[in-house]
């Protein structure tokens, strides 16, 4: 991470992968904030006031629990990734290259990670313990007030996963 066009291209449906680098936490509350912002932006003609630069960047559906003494993080594992398909293609469209969750993504969803070129990882549910331990440092850089919804910038290292949607739309299990 960060996602580059060549990186991409390799990748396809069902290919098992480590990822390394930078992503950041954002679910529901945060989506909504940054689509409000970027549709706000676009009306009054300004440039909008993002949390993390989108172009190349990599989402993780995941709201991180309060680190135990002596850990980086609490538990990081990911939450349902459909429950932001409504923000997905607007955010795709502004330069977002992968997602990280769990769970299926809608028609419209995987039709924008085709178009704008973008890939969907899915990890493990029920994991969040033990994908921690990939997260090598951990800070929030926007919306405290939030809690655990606020936006992390997480390092990792070694996180596994799964590519769910390529960048020429197939899926995995079926490839459809």
């Amino acid at each position: 991470m960060p996602l580059t066009k060549e990186v991409i291209e390799t990748l396809s449906a069902g290919d098992e992968v480590l990822i390394s680098g930078v992503v950041y936490t954002a679910r529901d509350r945060v989506h909504r904030i940054i689509f409000d912002e970027i549709n706000a932006a676009r009306k009054e003609g300004r440039k909008p006031k993002l949390p993390f630069p989108l172009s190349g960047q990599t989402v993780y559906y995941c709201g991180p629990t309060p680190k135990p003494p002596g850990r980086v993080i609490g538990s990081a594992g990911p939450t349902t990734s459909s429950r932001m398909d409504r923000y997905t293609p607007l955010l795709l469209r502004r330069g977002l290259k992968g997602m990280l969750g769990k769970g299926e993504r809608s028609p419209a969803v995987r039709k924008a990670i085709a178009r704008y070129s973008a890939v969907y990882f899915v990890t493990y549910g029920g994991c969040g313990a033990l994908l921690a331990s990939h997260v090598t440092e951990a800070r929030i850089i926007a919306f405290p007030e939030l809690g655990p919804e606020a936006v992390w910038r997480l390092s990792i290292l070694d996180l596994p996963a799964v590519v769910a949607i390529d960048c020429k739309g197939r899926v995995f299990p079926d490839g459809a």
